[in-house]
């Protein structure tokens, strides 16, 4: 026996041990074999946006001393401001705001459109819904706080039933008002496609040919390092995202990020903080150093959650299940959609994942009112950091077309396991039949 045979042969025997079936192991095995020549593909983008970072850090002399951090108010915090710059660099834009005050996606995206937006102003969305906490920071769903509230108005254009953007409708929806323009890349809580760099770099030029003064503020949650370009690439004045997500690379322990123009940025600091004080307050603790080292790691941890993502994809699809994008679709986020049309694979789902978790493995989550959205979610998360989900994890509302999303894994193996899991826990409730294998196959 040669010692990859024996090695292999470890491997079925530590996976038998950890309740994965024979079959389910076979039928895995079997879709990962296929998947092999497209991991060249993940490895070269990887290999791109690492240099990319690295050249950013370089070029900007980042130091041990930029790893300390700083108390009480924060003045002249060294590596908070030139990690600022490393992100200015990354997503080729004029200033950043990165930074532990940000609590998460949400809030970045609130302090962006909050700090952008006076009384008379309108916010559009030529990209549908956003997503659902959203609603109550627009005023969709009324809120304490909301935009509304604040005098400022709210548009949307739906995409068209083949998920092509609306020209002639966001043309229409353009007028004096229209201050800003948000575009989600993500597919969210639906099941269309995420926007692709060229996608988007269609979107916004042809928003600012109708009027060149909007602003176009991109929400990037999930999309970073998962292309060469960025939406700042292709025309965005602010993108915005979280650091428990891709650009944290599963080390951040919280935080956001906003980069953009130097109007942008600085009205973002300026609502962040105080009037006048902005950026130059706001001590980073002792988070830097997880913040350098996971922005380091954030384009391999990236490209193994796409991985993990698209293994997801092709072992659904081909047990019939409606998945977005599909086994073969180019990848601009991390989000693996599977709709399942009932609630009981969504929880079957997530519970497969909570097992395969390293930590709070041994928890079975179960859905629950969640403040923000509007029906009961069910989210799986067995993670180092609190709702990181950069890690393996999955999440879906109890509501149809009852659909779940899944995303993460900081390592390839990790996500691999984690999707055998969910497949094994619908199994043994009978929602897929035990032989998928001979069906499917």
């Amino acid at each position: 026996m040669s010692e990859i045979e024996r090695k292999t042969e470890q491997i079925e025997q530590i996976y038998a041990s950890m309740g994965i079936s024979r079959q389910v192991y076979d039928y895995a095995q079997d879709i990962w074999n296929s998947l092999k020549e497209r991991w060249e593909e993940i490895d070269a983008l990887s290999e791109y946006n690492q240099l990319k970072v690295i050249g950013a850090m370089q070029k900007n002399k980042v130091s041990e001393a930029c790893l300390l951090g700083t108390t009480g108010y924060g003045y002249n915090d060294l590596g908070r401001e030139t990690l600022e710059q490393v992100y200015a660099d990354i997503f080729h834009t004029q200033d950043a705001l990165v930074r532990p005050q940000i609590t998460c996606g949400t809030h970045a995206l609130a302090l962006a459109l909050m700090s952008n937006l006076r009384p008379g102003d309108e916010l559009l969305s030529p990209v549908g819904k956003p997503y659902d906490t959203l609603e109550e920071v627009i005023g969709i769903r009324p809120s304490k706080g909301s935009l509304k509230e604040y005098g400022i108005s709210y548009k949307q254009v739906d995409l068209l039933p083949d998920g092509n953007f609306d020209f002639e409708g966001i043309k229409k929806a353009i007028n004096q008002k229209t201050k800003m323009v948000t575009i989600q890349r993500s597919k969210g809580y639906q099941t269309r496609p995420t926007l692709s760099t060229d996608r988007l770099s269609q979107l916004i030029s042809f928003v600012k040919k109708c009027n060149p003064n909007v602003i176009c503020m991109v929400d990037n949650c999930y999309g970073e390092f998962t292309e060469t370009r960025e939406p700042s690439d292709v025309g965005a004045d602010l993108v915005v995202g979280s650091l428990i997500k891709n650009p944290g690379g599963g080390l951040a322990p919280v935080g956001g990020y906003l980069a953009g123009t130097k109007e942008c940025i600085e009205n973002a600091a300026y609502r962040l903080t105080s009037p006048g004080l902005g950026k130059e307050v706001g001590a980073s603790l002792q988070v830097l150093g997880a913040f350098y080292q996971g922005l380091f790691l954030a384009p391999a941890v990236t490209a193994n959650a796409l991985k993990a993502a698209i293994f997801a994809a092709n072992l659904y699809e081909k047990l019939g299940f409606d998945v977005v994008p599909n086994g073969k679709e180019s990848r601009h986020d991390i989000i693996q959609a599977v709709t399942f049309g009932n609630p009981e694979g969504v929880i079957a789902f997530c519970q497969g994942i909570q097992q395969a978790a390293g930590v709070d493995g041994h928890v079975s989550p179960e859905p629950w009112d969640m403040p923000g959205y509007d029906s009961p979610v069910i989210m799986a998360a067995g993670a180092f950091v609190s709702g990181s989900s950069i890690e393996l994890s999955a999440d879906g509302p109890i509501k149809p077309p009852y659909a779940v999303y899944f995303q993460g894994g900081l390592t390839w193996q990790h996500g691999k396991f984690g999707i055998m899991k969910t497949l094994q826990k619908l199994v043994e409730k009978g929602i897929i039949m035990k032989d998928f294998d001979k069906r499917n196959l």
